[in-house]
């Protein structure tokens, strides 16, 4: 399993997959919240819905994981520590410094700093944990990736040069949040389960987030069927591919997996265009530049990943 897991064209699949299911939350949320009656600036019944989705996905992950081992997926004292300490990376700080950082701050400009987590995962593994090594190519494959970020998001007025830190620099902490989960993540699954990590973490950061947006006064007081079914799929999704993300990550350097990153945003504004009609705000020349830029970069940082499993 583990060689399967490291060929190039299985990272491939499987982290498109991933990108696909988290791609589908842009449009998810969305819809989401207008089926939950969540209003754009309830940042604290927001954090409170996805406290509720964490929460979900995690028991999600455990119950697959145990239906598959044949026994209750149960950490160990150390387990705990290691599901806690990702969980406030990757979940709790992610998460949180995100909506309350896109509360002050426009979507667009959210949407690109998120693009530069790809460069912060590649960094923090190089040169703060030391994991792999930092090469110009994957350098290089991160700014045209970049680039790809910024076209796809990119729409005339949309932009300002106007940063705070309590909007753009909250959500650039949220990207650093992410780049550390990674790492963090590859460490302990050297050793530990993945699955029972990524079901664990996602647990206890469901129940903080909850715990959280309920005493900052958030509430979800509109509740349905087809509500609760998108409550359910988007559980789903954040289980599926953070699962398969943290095997991928046990298997390969984190640079050959965060490069795919930069796919989220193309399914994202790929699915909102399907799924809220949202097609109008980008050209099509401009998607598909956007994609250009973001294959070219995912085949020069994957090209110098082989070399350096080669060496």
């Amino acid at each position: 399993m583990s060689e399967y897991l490291r060929k190039t064209w299985v990272v491939f699949l499987l982290a498109s997959v991933s990108c696909f299911l988290w791609g589908s939350a842009f449009p998810g949320v969305k819809i989401g919240y207008e089926w939950f009656h969540i209003a754009s600036g309830e940042t604290a019944a927001q954090i409170l819905f996805a406290g509720c989705r964490f929460f979900l996905a995690g028991i999600l992950v455990i119950l697959f994981g145990s239906l598959t081992s044949g026994k209750l997926l149960r950490p160990s004292g150390a387990e705990w520590k290691h599901a806690a300490l990702i969980s406030l990376f990757q979940t709790i700080l992610q998460y949180i410094l995100f909506y309350i950082g896109l509360a002050h701050t426009a979507g667009t400009k959210a949407s690109i700093i998120i693009g530069s987590n790809v460069f912060i995962a590649i960094l923090t593994a190089s040169l703060i944990f030391r994991q792999e090594k930092l090469t110009g190519k994957k350098v290089l494959g991160c700014l045209i990736g970049f680039v790809g970020v910024v076209l796809i998001n990119l729409a005339p007025g949309k932009m300002s040069l106007a940063v705070s830190f309590g909007g753009e620099g909250l959500v650039l902490l949220s990207t650093v949040a992410y780049a550390f989960s990674s790492v963090i993540m590859k460490k302990y699954a050297k050793k530990d389960n993945p699955v029972m990590l990524s079901g664990y973490q996602f647990f206890i950061g469901g129940v903080v987030m909850m715990v959280a947006g309920y005493l900052m006064g958030g509430r979800i007081s509109e509740v349905s069927g087809k509500a609760m079914l998108i409550l359910l799929y988007l559980s789903f999704a954040s289980a599926a591919a953070y699962t398969i993300w943290s095997q991928l990550l046990k298997y390969n350097p984190v640079s050959k997996v965060a490069v795919f990153g930069f796919m989220n945003p193309v399914f994202g504004v790929a699915l909102s265009a399907i799924l809220l009609h949202e097609s109008s705000q980008i050209p099509f020349w401009q998607g598909g530049a956007a994609l250009v830029c973001i294959t070219i970069g995912i085949v020069i940082s994957n090209k110098s990943g082989r070399e350096a499993a080669a060496a």
